[in-house]
């Protein structure tokens, strides 16, 4: 299995044409331009957010655009530090124009099976699959693309049902 840097999966988001998805099966992420913004939410200091406007500013430009980014979100409850913080930050990802939802493990039908060994990925046209994989310690290792109809098919089908199961932020109260 070949792997990609996250800077070359996020040159993706240059090129879909209509939409983006993503699927996060993490309860807890380590990612390292977040270290000190999370620990400083945690400790109950402000923010400034000069981290998380580059993305903010590519989701606006990109949804003034007509293009679409949506996030379903599967959590355990009771949900995480780090759950809870994602939940603070969401309406800055609403307001720049992408769509999250939230989806209770509880609520997940029995037997439910994620494609992709149940790693988190996104889900660009309905024709690329960027499959997230992690190192032990929780860092990202890569990405790997897949774009064999067969597991995108399965992939579409996920999203469009976890979609429907998932909660909007507005409705969500963990």
């Amino acid at each position: 299995m070949s792997l990609i840097t996250a800077e070359e999966r996020d040159k993706l988001f240059s090129t879909f044409k209509q939409e983006a998805f993503h699927l996060e099966l993490q309860d807890e992420y380590h990612v390292s331009i977040e270290d000190g913004p999370y620990a400083k939410w945690l400790s109950g200091e402000p923010d400034d957010f000069a981290w998380f406007r580059p993305w903010l500013e590519q989701v606006h430009a990109l949804a003034t655009t007509g293009k679409t980014i949506r996030r379903v979100r599967v959590v355990s409850e009771p949900v995480t530090d780090y759950i809870r913080w994602e939940l603070a930050l969401t309406p800055m990802n609403h307001e720049a124009g992408e769509d999250i939802r939230w989806l209770p493990r509880r609520r997940l039908p029995d037997g439910f099976r994620f494609p992709a060994e149940g790693h988190d990925w996104w889900l660009f046209d309905e024709d690329t699959l960027a499959v997230t994989h992690f190192r032990a310690d929780g860092r990202f290792d890569g990405a790997e693309l897949i774009t064999d109809p067969a597991v995108v098919g399965e992939a579409v089908q996920v999203r469009d049902r976890l979609w429907s199961l998932a909660l909007p932020y507005a409705d969500y109260r963990p």
